[in-house]
C-alpha cells in the first residue's frame, strides 16, 4: 500500500519545488522543515500531508535526502575549509593537543555535533510523529522568530559585549571564533538538537546562542553552516535504508532530483548569507517568521 501510495503522491515538479524551498530556507535561519511541512499542504499538496505525521512512510527518506542535498551545497561552498578543518583534526590526534585556531574549530565542531547526534537518534520519531503538522510547525515558526529578534537584543546588551572584550574581540567588536570553550560549543549542538521540531531553525538556534555568547553574526552563521553539515550528511547515511527499502520505491528518482535541486541553490544561498551577516543581522529573518508564522497559525487553524 505504501509503495503504490509513493509512486502517486509526489511528482518531479513537486520534488524540484521542494528542493529549491529546502536549499533556501536550511540556510535562512526560518527552518527548512517548518516549510515543508507547511508548503505542501499551503500548495494544496494533501497526500503529501498525509505522510507527514504517519508513523511509518516515505516522508522521512524523503526529507533526509533534501537534508543531504543542502549539506552537499555546504561541503561544495566550504571545500577548503573543511579539508583544513580534517587535516587540523588529524594532527591533534598525533600531537595529542591543540594549537592552532583551525585545530581547536575541528574539536569545537566535533564536540558540538555529540549532543544534536545522540538526541536525534532518541527523539527523531517521536517528535515527527507528534508535531510534524502544518498547524504546530507554524506555531513553532513563531517561537523561532521571537528566539532569533531576543538573540539580536542579549547581543547588545553590556554583559555580552564584556564577554567579547574578555575572551578576545575581532575589529567589529565580537568575539573570536577559535575563543569558544569547549563546554559552549557543546551547548550550542544541544540547543541546535530543538531543531527536530518542525518549526525552529537548526541554523538560525546555533546563529542565536552564538549571539548570546559573544560572537558577531558572520561567524555565528559561519559556525552555524559548518556545524550542520556533519549531523546532516550521518542522518543520511542512516536512514539512507529507508530509501533504498520498500518505504522507498517509487520515490528515489524523485528524491535524487529533489537533493540535487537542493544543493545548487544551497550553494547560491550560502553565497549570499556569507555576505548578508558581514554588516546584517537576524531581525529581518525574525519578523519573516513571526509574520509568516502567525498567517499559517490562522489559515492552518
Amino acid at each position: 500500500m505504501l509503495v503504490v501510495a509513493a509512486q502517486s503522491l509526489i511528482t518531479y515538479a513537486q520534488a524540484i519545488v521542494l528542493g529549491v524551498l529546502q536549499g533556501v530556507t536550511e540556510l535562512f535561519p526560518i527552518s527548512s522543515l517548518g516549510h515543508t511541512v507547511i508548503f505542501p499542504n499551503l500548495f494544496g499538496w494533501h497526500n503529501i500531508v498525509a505522510w507527514q505525521s504517519q508513523s511509518e512512510s516515505p516522508w522521512l527518506a524523503f526529507v533526509v535526502m533534501l537534508h543531504v542535498g543542502s549539506a552537499v551545497g555546504l561541503l561544495i561552498y566550504f571545500w577548503r575549509t573543511w579539508i583544513d578543518i580534517i587535516v587540523a583534526f588529524f594532527a591533534t590526534v598525533r600531537k595529542r593537543r591543540v594549537e592552532t585556531s583551525t585545530e581547536r574549530l575541528a574539536w569545537l565542531i566535533i564536540i558540538a555535533t555529540i549532543p544534536v547526534g545522540i538526541l536525534g537518534v532518541l527523539l527523531e520519531h517521536t517528535v515527527r510523529v507528534a508535531l510534524a503538522k502544518p498547524f504546530a510547525a507554524s506555531c513553532f515558526l513563531v517561537v523561532n522568530g521571537v528566539i532569533l529578534l531576543a538573540a539580536e537584543r542579549v547581543r547588545r546588551r553590556s554583559d555580552v559585549r564584556a564577554l567579547a572584550e574578555r575572551e578576545g574581540m575581532k575589529r567589529d567588536g565580537g568575539r573570536r571564533l577559535d575563543t569558544l570553550e569547549y563546554r559552549e560549543a557543546g551547548v550550542i549542538g544541544f540547543f541546535q538538537s530543538f531543531a527536530l521540531i518542525a518549526g525552529l531553525s537548526r541554523d538560525g538556534i546555533c546563529m542565536a546562542t552564538g549571539l548570546v555568547r559573544g560572537l558577531d553574526n558572520e561567524d555565528s552563521a559561519r559556525f552555524a553552516f559548518l556545524l550542520a553539515t556533519p549531523p546532516i550528511l550521518a542522518a543520511g547515511l542512516y536512514k539512507f535504508s529507508d530509501l533504498t527499502g520498500p518505504l522507498g520505491a517509487g520515490l528515489r528518482g524523485q528524491a535524487v532530483v529533489a537533493a540535487i535541486a537542493a544543493a545548487i541553490t544551497a550553494v547560491f544561498t550560502v553565497h549570499f548569507l556569507m555576505r548578508y551577516f558581514k554588516t546584517n543581522n537576524l531581525n529581518p529573518f525574525g519578523i519573516y517568521c513571526i509574520l509568516f508564522g502567525v498567517a499559517m497559525v490562522v489559515y492552518n487553524a
